[in-house]
């Protein structure tokens, strides 16, 4: 297989189509092998339109959604930027190539995803982050607050934690809903009590474990 023809077609066929058109993350897309990051057995399909099983009920998001959650967030170089499920470590990687002067803080509940990140992230020379075991789908106050915060599931409700934790110009990704129907938003805090959410595009992806639920009514 030509992973590099591959590599191409996923930028350009999948990925540009999809509004994503900042140069330097479209670079990043080409310089941080996404096949590295995938199950061995999954490799084939590494760079394919698609969410890949990570095991335990997870999988990574299509290229294309990662992409657009990088684009989105405007990663500056010297960003302290939070990530909420560390996954494949893929996610982390493009964090932290984008803010290459700052850290990344990436949360994971499943220990085995984070030991397999964290090999992975060093053998790509990747050292400007911290990768952390905890449950983090209502917030996560350790390392005070951020530029950048990314939620790599979904969530029914947005807690609040997350948004008291953006410093302010601090921008957070989030995708907030139930399935069939969620909303992505970018939310930017403008003042000490103030923030402006912007809707980008309706999707559906895995939520976060443990995420926080509606009040729901029973009849």
């Amino acid at each position: 297989m030509d992973m590099e023809q591959a590599r191409f077609n996923m930028v350009e066929q999948q990925i540009r189509p999809w509004d994503v058109l900042d140069q330097d993350v479209l670079d990043l897309l080409r310089e941080v092998k996404r096949e590295d990051f995938v199950p061995a057995a999954y490799r084939a399909l590494a760079l394919s339109d698609m969410e890949i099983p990570l095991g335990h009920g997870e999988a990574m998001l299509s290229p294309k959604m990662e992409a657009r959650m990088v684009q989105e967030v405007g990663v500056k170089a010297d960003d302290q930027v939070l990530e909420i499920g560390t996954g494949s470590g893929y996610m982390t990687a493009l964090l932290a190539r984008m803010a290459h002067q700052g850290v990344v803080r990436s949360v994971e509940i499943v220990p085995e995803f984070t030991a397999r990140a964290m090999a992975i992230l060093k053998q790509q020379g990747v050292a400007n982050t911290i990768l952390e075991i905890g449950d983090a789908a209502h917030g996560w106050t350790q390392g005070g607050f951020y530029d950048v915060i990314v939620l790599t599931g979904s969530v029914p409700v947005l807690p609040e934690a997350f948004l008291a934790s953006l410093k302010m110009g601090g921008r957070l990704f989030a995708v907030v809903g139930d399935a069939p129907t969620m909303a992505a938003q970018l939310i930017t805090r403008v003042t000490e009590d103030a923030y402006r959410t912007t809707t980008l595009f309706e999707t559906d992806i895995p939520s976060l474990k443990n995420a926080m639920q509606p009040q729901r009514f029973i009849f």
